[in-house]
């Protein structure tokens, strides 16, 4: 079953901060309050939307440990929302209360986060920040509201279970400044993914777009980490390890269309990892303009439907598919104001088609494999490394050959359990496994670096 959606909080101030370990669990502290937080940083103008808002502000927050993070959207008054919910399985805190369509504004911020249902602390987290610092209180009509959702970015992608938390979201909201939003793997699509269900097992991330059309401002932000591959307005698809024998130019029909002889891991000859099916994509979309409960409801519903074009299928079984649609009440509706709640939503379909595309960050490529390691002496990279209390790499050298074997509780993506794994010198310290997803490893001192970049993971030798 998959894990839904989460509400980012955005934040832009660069810094890195740690604390002192608080939780616990069954087996001792938690390593969780160890990790250094990165808040609105890894990104420049090329990476971000740019836009003027002064009512939004946003902040990301990020475990790079994991890696994973949090998106925190929040508005400069109270404002109203509602929520549309596709996906067969959302995770969500405070989204039925936004169902409920009362006429005062009560919505504080959305929160959009990785961790699956653990990460859905951050959304909580958030609203006690408002009342700790003294923004909210206790006072029926004061009290904080924030809503959000939650993508799974745990399995295959990465070798821990690492989570947004209370520390990290925290940091985000009180971080989040207005006009930048980073698009690609940041905040809460730090780790997100998309085409598991066709063996694509593309990196995606968080994506954003803003218009203006006179005084009405439409913003759209969402995090795809969707079963289905995303779509170009073609019908190409835009990012996927596809398989040896697949069409060259790729398009969503020809995947749709070949299933379920596609949705199989030899459909290309060759035997591929298992996709990883717990997926989600959660967005949001903000209007200055004002609106009625139930013209939000109709923008959430209309925008949301509209988005099963950028991505293929949509809102399946698997999928935590959330989205949350907001008026700031900043501009006045009236007669022949020239935009009604259904034209609104015509643009913001296609802010958020623009969104989709923008969330693809440039794909990971491993080197190219050499035919002998340059003389290096192999028997300094042996050893056992540790990436955390789930996954361990056993290195060997024999006959010249460096191997690899995972000896933890699960696999070290394409070194497995069940047998050791030739790795190829691709350069003096750097080795690569060829097949259909790439993936290379570096060693570095005591530390091994996997998949070296924007998704490493990093293992130390005992």
């Amino acid at each position: 079953m998959t894990f839904g959606t989460r509400t980012l909080a955005p934040a832009l101030l660069l810094c890195a901060i740690a604390a002192p370990a608080t939780a616990q669990n069954n087996d001792g502290p938690s390593v969780q309050g160890d990790l250094a937080v990165t808040l609105n940083d890894g990104f420049d103008d090329d990476d971000a939307l740019n836009f003027d808002w002064p009512m939004l502000s946003i902040g990301t927050g990020q475990y790079e440990d994991g890696p994973t993070g949090v998106t925190v959207i929040r508005f400069g008054r109270k404002v109203h929302g509602a929520v549309d919910a596709r996906g067969g399985g959302p995770g969500t805190v405070n989204a039925p209360y936004l169902d409920l369509g009362y006429v005062q504004p009560e919505l504080d911020a959305v929160v959009l986060a990785g961790g699956s249902w653990y990460g859905l602390e951050a959304v909580t987290a958030v609203n006690t920040a408002m009342k700790d610092d003294g923004y909210r209180g206790g006072h029926w009509n004061n009290v904080g509201l924030a809503v959000g959702s939650i993508i799974y970015d745990f399995g295959g992608r990465r070798l821990n279970e690492i989570y947004p938390d209370k520390r990290l979201a925290q940091a985000a909201y009180r971080a989040a400044r207005p006009g930048t939003f980073p698009i690609g793997p940041y905040g809460a699509g730090r780790s997100a993914m998309t085409g598991g269900l066709f063996g694509c097992n593309a990196r995606s991330g968080q994506g954003a777009a803003f218009r203006q059309i006179g005084e009405v401002k439409i913003a759209v932000f969402t995090v795809v980490n969707a079963l289905g591959v995303v779509t170009d307005r073609e019908g190409k698809v835009v990012a996927c390890h596809a398989g040896q024998s697949w069409p060259r130019d790729l398009r969503a029909h020809d995947l749709l269309n070949a299933s379920p002889a596609s949705l199989s891991p030899d459909w290309d000859g060759q035997q591929a990892a298992e996709p990883d099916r717990k997926n989600t994509t959660i967005s949001l979309v903000v209007t200055n303009r004002s609106m009625s409960s139930a013209e939000l409801k109709r923008l959430a519903v209309q925008v949301h439907t509209s988005m099963a074009r950028g991505i293929q299928p949509f809102a399946t079984e698997l999928d935590g598919d959330v989205l949350y649609a907001v008026s700031t009440d900043e501009v006045e509706a009236g007669p022949g104001d020239g935009l009604v709640t259904a034209e609104i939503g015509a643009v913001a379909s296609e802010l958020m088609w623009d969104a989709i595309l923008s969330s693809v960050p440039q794909q990971p490529v491993a080197p190219q494999p050499r035919r002998s390691a340059d003389g290096s002496d192999l028997q300094e990279f042996a050893g056992t490394y540790t990436f955390g209390p789930l996954a361990s790499l056993e290195v060997t050298a024999e006959k010249g050959r460096l191997y690899g074997r995972a000896t933890g509780e699960r696999d070290v993506f394409a070194i497995r359990k069940d047998g050791p794994t030739e790795l190829r010198p691709a350069g003096s310290n750097v080795f690569v496994v060829p097949g259909r997803y790439p993936f290379s490893i570096r060693f570095e001192g005591d530390e091994v670096v996997v998949n070296p970049g924007r998704w490493q993971q990093v293992g130390t030798r005992k």
